[in-house]
């Protein structure tokens, strides 16, 4: 089982958190939280911006290694991606990629 990761910027984290109805393992320093998501979790999602997806997990340009700051409560270590992309929504303003408009 493979794992990735979602970037957001530390002030989004205490607003996405409490948003989840199941956390997996949450890393972070001052500038950043990392969520531990299934691998491919990327597959048909825009992730909204500023957030961040990194495939394997693999953290680009961090200044240090992050602190594991929140264990699962299960014994899986992932956050579900759907719950977490929509609590990114939510609190950085953005419109799902499914509810956006198409243009012709």
């Amino acid at each position: 089982m493979g794992c990735d990761a979602v970037a957001a910027p530390a002030r989004y984290g205490p607003l996405v958190l409490p948003r989840l109805p199941r956390v997996g393992c949450v890393f972070a320093d001052e500038a950043h939280w990392w969520w531990l998501v299934p691998a491919d979790s990327d597959y048909a999602l825009e992730w909204p911006a500023p957030a961040q997806y990194a495939a394997g997990a693999v953290v680009p340009d961090a200044p240090a290694v992050p602190g594991l700051i929140h264990r699962p409560d299960g014994t899986l270590p992932y956050t579900p991606p759907i719950p977490l992309y929509l609590a990114l929504c939510r609190v950085m303003g953005t419109t799902p990629t499914w509810s956006r408009p198409i243009s012709a």
